[in-house]
C-alpha cells in the first residue's frame, strides 16, 4: 500500500500502522466462524476498503470461503484489475455475478441521460438488477448467509445504514442478551452487525460499527492492497467523505464533483460514456 506524503516529512500509512488498534479482532474473528457455522454463505466483495478488511477478517477464519464481486458493468477500469490480482495473490475463492441487464444499458434505456430521448420507465428496481438477482443467485448456491462490509457511519446518525444496524442490535439485545453484557460497547461487539432479513437470509457486517480511520488503520498495520482507484481520485481531489469505490456512474452524489473527476481521470472513458448518456456532461 503507497503512503500519502505530507509537506513534513510525515507518511499517514506509517502512523496510521503504529496506532493501537481498536477493535476486538479475537472477537470480530469468533463471531464471524459462529456466523458461518450457522448459515454458511459468501463474502460480498466490491473492491472497496471497507470489504477488503472484511475480507481479511474473514479469510483468516475461513480461507475457502466463496467471495462473491457483483459486477454492475460499469465499474472503474482498475476494480477489475485489482479484484482479479487480488484473487491470484490471496488465492480467493472468487466468483462473478454480472447485472442483467448491466447498469450502464439500463442507464441508457430509462432515456433520462439524453434529452432527445423519451423517458422509459423500467419494469425492474436498479437496485434488484445490481444486488437482489445476483444476491439471490449467490445465497442459492452457497446458502443463506452472507458476510459483508457496510459500515454504520457510512450514513448520518438516525438514517440509513446507521438505523438499519442499531435498530438490529436493539432487538437482539432485547431478545438474547441476558445479563450477559455490562457496556453498550459489549453490547456491539456480541450482538451487533448481525441483519436478519425477511427472505431468510443472514448478514453479518464484521466492520459495521468501525469508523473510517480504524479500516485505514487496520489496512496500513497489516500492509493490505488496496484498490488503485483510492489514491487516483486522492489526486484528482476527492474529499476523504467522498472517497468511494463504486459504480463509475449512477443517480447518486453527482453534485459532489464525481463527474468532473471521471472526465478529469478518466478522459476517454468519459467521452465514451458521453457518446451514450450526453446528459454527463451537464455535470462538469
Amino acid at each position: 500500500m503507497s503512503g500519502t506524503p505530507r509537506a513534513d516529512g510525515l507518511d499517514l500509512t506509517t502512523l496510521r500502522a503504529l496506532r493501537r488498534p481498536r477493535p476486538n479482532l479475537a472477537a470480530i474473528k469468533e463471531r464471524i466462524e459462529e456466523h458461518l457455522d450457522n448459515h454458511d454463505g459468501y463474502l460480498a466483495f466490491s473492491g472497496g476498503k471497507d470489504s477488503l478488511v472484511a475480507l481479511h477478517l474473514t479469510t483468516a477464519v475461513e480461507p475457502n470461503i466463496p467471495v462473491v464481486f457483483f459486477d454492475s458493468g460499469l465499474e472503474y477500469p482498475q476494480t477489475y484489475e485489482y479484484i482479479a490480482d487480488l484473487a491470484d495473490a490471496w488465492n480467493l475463492n472468487l466468483e462473478v455475478h454480472r447485472a442483467d441487464p448491466p447498469l450502464l444499458t439500463v442507464l441508457a434505456d430509462s432515456g433520462e441521460w439524453d434529452h432527445h430521448l423519451p423517458t422509459r420507465a423500467t419494469t425492474r428496481a436498479l437496485r434488484d438488477i445490481l444486488i437482489g438477482a445476483p444476491s439471490r443467485a449467490a445465497h442459492q448456491t452457497h446458502g443463506s448467509g452472507e458476510i459483508w462490509g457496510v459500515r454504520a457511519d457510512e450514513s448520518a446518525k438516525g438514517t440509513g445504514r446507521w438505523s438499519m444496524y442499531y435498530n438490529a442490535l436493539r432487538v437482539r439485545v432485547t431478545e438474547e442478551c441476558v445479563d450477559c453484557c455490562t457496556t453498550a460497547a459489549q453490547q456491539r461487539l456480541t450482538h451487533g452487525g448481525a441483519l436478519d432479513r425477511a427472505d431468510g437470509t443472514h448478514v453479518f457486517g464484521p466492520v459495521w460499527d468501525w469508523s473510517s480511520e480504524d479500516i485505514w488503520s487496520h489496512i496500513a498495520a497489516h500492509d493490505l492492497p488496496v484498490n488503485p482507484v483510492y489514491d487516483k481520485l486522492r489526486r484528482l481531489g476527492t474529499p476523504e467523505q467522498h472517497l468511494r469505490v463504486s459504480h463509475i456512474l449512477d443517480g447518486a452524489f453527482l453534485e459532489r464533483g464525481r463527474i468532473t473527476r471521471l472526465r478529469r481521470g478518466w478522459p476517454a472513458l468519459f467521452e465514451e460514456l458521453a457518446r451514450v448518456l450526453p446528459r454527463i456532461r451537464e455535470f462538469v
